[in-house]
């Protein structure tokens, strides 16, 4: 038996839309795989009674397809669905690691990268890699039609995720076909502005990065209390607020110090419109890793 650990990550932060992405310190989930004549899977942990057990029907069914890996797969959720922290891509990200090495496939990270997006296909309707990128690879990731480019950051944190959940598909169908020019070159600058602040560990730079005028704002809609959180979390010490994925999480950079401020902050904020929610208080991390049982 081999068990994954898979992080938990948050996609576009604002500016870079189907592109960035981010491997987050916590949560994560965690996969165990025996091999077996044909893939059986179990599901336990966090929102386990929303997933479904059937192959078919599961993003690691599909992975365990793509690799030829029949298996015995153990999903202890760590990661709530519908969260927009990557919960679906985690799970696919720790299975291809764990199948790849349970089969001696020999496929690098990188390579396991389109096999865990074929995963993330029944969830979103596509094969899209910004979160299984991160959750394979750590750090930050580009994802583009010509691969993933990845680096290293270590960026503060805070990640708020309410009770309530948004769909991927909701979330996409509300994705505008157009944008005005100016809004185009400012969400441009912004999202070279976050690529510098990932190069030099810069949260500020990083906060101010994440501004955008296309995507942001229609998805924000979506998420009952989002301008009051933002605001507080802001007003707490964040360099810079966006949706996370495709929400309803919420994203904060930050300095180390203020990283309970914040977190305080946005539980408060959702708690005065009667909302429950958690924080977690994290950085930008490593990606997926393998123990040999």
């Amino acid at each position: 038996m081999l068990t994954v650990r898979a992080p938990a990550t948050s996609a576009n932060l604002g500016s870079g839309f189907d592109v960035f992405g981010v491997a987050l310190g916590t949560p994560a989930d965690v996969v165990r795989v025996e091999r077996a004549p044909e893939t059986r899977i179990t599901v336990t942990g966090a929102g386990s009674q929303y997933i479904p057990e059937d192959p078919a029907q599961n993003t690691v069914g599909a992975v365990a397809d793509a690799l030829d890996a029949p298996a015995h797969i153990k999903i202890d959720k760590g990661i709530r669905p519908a969260s927009g922290l990557g919960s679906s891509a985690a799970s696919a990200a720790a299975a291809a690691v764990a199948l790849n090495a349970l089969y001696d496939r020999g496929l690098s990270r990188a390579e396991l990268v389109p096999v865990a997006a074929e995963g993330e296909a029944l969830v979103s309707g596509e094969a899209h890699a910004d979160n299984v990128a991160p959750s394979l690879l750590g750090g930050f990731t580009v994802v583009t039609d010509d691969g993933v480019t990845q680096l290293d950051a270590s960026i503060p944190v805070v990640a708020c995720l309410p009770e309530m959940s948004v769909s991927t598909r909701d979330a996409r169908e509300v994705v505008p076909d157009s944008a005005a020019l100016e809004d185009v070159v400012d969400t441009v600058g912004n999202a070279a502005t976050l690529t510098v602040g990932m190069t030099r560990d810069d949260p500020d730079l990083v906060g101010r990065g994440m501004e955008d005028a296309i995507v942001t704002p229609e998805r924000t809609a979506l998420i009952d209390g989002y301008d009051r959180v933002r605001d507080a979390a802001l007003e707490a010490g964040a360099t810079g607020v966006t949706v996370s994925g495709a929400g309803p999480g919420i994203l904060a950079a930050c300095h180390r110090p203020d990283q309970g401020a914040i977190a305080a902050a946005m539980i408060d904020a959702f708690d005065a419109l009667g909302i429950e929610s958690r924080a977690y208080q994290t950085r930008i991390g490593e990606g997926a890793t393998l123990y040999r049982d």
